[in-house]
């Protein structure tokens, strides 16, 4: 018998698709040029949701984000508050570990310090890098969970210096949609972040204004919430300056897109608040 979907004639009903909790981190450094660049990643023309587009280390949160017994390693932020911040009854801790773990598994960052001295991890010897690109990948397939291993290394998550930014929702008529909040981080000095060659393709340090020029001429395909996240950067020429501000937003605005549509039923665009034809859509 065969497994293939069978074809039907219900109509889609774009209320019907559930919205999945998701995390999203800019890792942003000072540029040796001067300014400040921004890790992104391509993801693969395979993927089933923004397909080829440029974008950050993101992910779903998954259940074992969420785990009480994680709460004892990540420093500075309770889950209490972190539920405040997002403006969520509970669980909020659980998108600043999804934050940290998609960061390790895409990019092969590990935003933590070491439990002894304080002092971020440091991927600057062979052997160090070695066993911690095997750990990525263990982490990425489940067989290691963030907990295991953070335990195991003497590891602390630094959810103290992660800020919330933003917070978008997709459009209602896509056939995939995320709660996704946006975070910023500061990059480790002595780790260099790397596509997996999986869910992404390409990754690479770039100015927000060389990201926003590019944009602009089609040679970078941004989403809209990678936009304006990117150009809450243009005002900042250092790292500490992202961060300070970052720090200041506390619970940003809810934006939920509407897609737009022309005469033919075509996808033409997308409205958000504040647009002058938000409300009538």
């Amino acid at each position: 018998m065969s497994n293939a979907p069978q074809a039907t004639d219900e109509p889609f009903d774009p209320h019907s698709v559930p919205v999945k909790p998701a995390a999203t981190v800019l890792l942003v450094r000072d540029a040796v040029a001067g300014g400040i660049e921004v890790f992104m990643l391509r993801r693969t023309f395979n993927a089933a949701f923004a397909s080829g587009m440029f974008v950050f280390p993101c992910g779903k949160v998954d259940d074992v984000d969420g785990i009480d017994e994680i709460a004892s390693i990540c420093d500075g932020l309770t889950d209490e508050y972190a539920s405040s911040l997002l403006g969520i009854p509970g669980g909020g801790l659980a998108y600043w570990v999804a934050c940290i773990r998609e960061c390790f598994e895409e990019a092969g960052v590990l935003l933590a310090r070491h439990e002894e001295t304080g002092h971020v991890v440091r991927f600057d010897q062979p052997e160090i890098v070695e066993r911690f690109n095997a750990e990525r990948k263990n982490i990425y397939d489940g067989s290691v969970a963030l907990l295991e291993l953070c335990m195991r290394e003497g590891l602390r998550l630094t959810t103290d210096s992660i800020h919330y930014v933003s917070h978008w929702i997709t459009p209602v008529g896509e056939k995939r949609r995320f709660d996704t909040r946006f975070f910023i981080a500061r990059a480790p000095a002595a780790q260099e972040p790397l596509h997996d060659d999986g869910e992404t393709i390409e990754s690479f340090w770039i100015s927000p204004q060389e990201a926003i020029n590019r944009a602009h001429e089609r040679d970078l395909m941004l989403m809209p919430p990678t936009k304006a996240n990117i150009e809450f950067l243009l005002d900042h020429v250092t790292t500490d300056e992202v961060m300070a501000a970052a720090a200041k937003i506390g619970t940003p605005q809810t934006i939920l897109p509407k897609i737009k549509i022309d005469s033919d039923g075509r996808v033409i665009g997308i409205a958000i608040p504040g647009d002058s034809d938000y409300d009538a859509l």
